[in-house]
C-alpha cells in the first residue's frame, strides 16, 4: 500500500511551500513545524540535496479525537506534508496517508478519524 499522496507542480519551491501552507490552512490545519532538510544536510554532514522541507501540519479537532481514541497517537503526529525539488526544478508535493499508517495500530476507532484526515489532505495536494 502506498503510504503518501502526491503531486508534481510546476510552482516554485518557495511558491509550492507557500501554496501548501494555504491550501493546509482552508482544510483546518496549522503548520506546526517546519524542517529544511537540506539546509540540515549542509550544516551536518557537508552535503548537497535538493531543496525539501517538512511541514508538520496538524488539525487540532480531529488531532483530539485521535488522542482520545488512543493516547499513544502522539508519536505520529503532526501529519507530515513534504515539499521537494526535483532535478528538473518541477516541485513535488506530497502527504502523509494517514489510513496507511493507521493500519499499524490496531484500533477501530481511529479509522473514521483517518478517512477524514486523508479526504481533507488529498483535497489540499489536488488543489496545487
Amino acid at each position: 500500500m502506498k503510504y503518501y499522496i502526491e503531486k508534481i507542480t510546476n510552482y516554485s519551491f518557495d511558491d509550492a511551500v507557500a501554496k501548501a501552507t494555504e491550501e493546509l490552512q482552508k482544510e483546518g490545519f496549522g503548520v506546526l513545524s517546519e524542517i529544511n532538510i537540506d539546509e540540515k544536510l549542509k550544516a551536518k554532514l557537508g552535503v548537497d540535496f535538493n531543496r525539501y522541507r517538512i511541514l508538520g501540519a496538524c488539525n487540532p479537532p480531529n488531532a483530539y479525537k485521535a488522542l482520545q481514541s488512543e493516547i499513544h497517537i502522539g508519536v505520529m503526529l503532526p501529519c507530515n506534508v513534504i515539499v521537494r525539488e526535483l532535478d528538473d526544478k518541477k516541485v513535488e508535493v506530497a502527504a502523509v496517508d494517514p489510513v496507511a499508517s493507521m493500519m499499524a495500530i490496531q484500533n477501530e476507532e481511529l479509522a473514521p478519524i483517518a478517512g477524514e484526515i486523508k479526504a481533507r489532505l488529498e483535497r489540499v495536494i489536488q488543489a496545487l
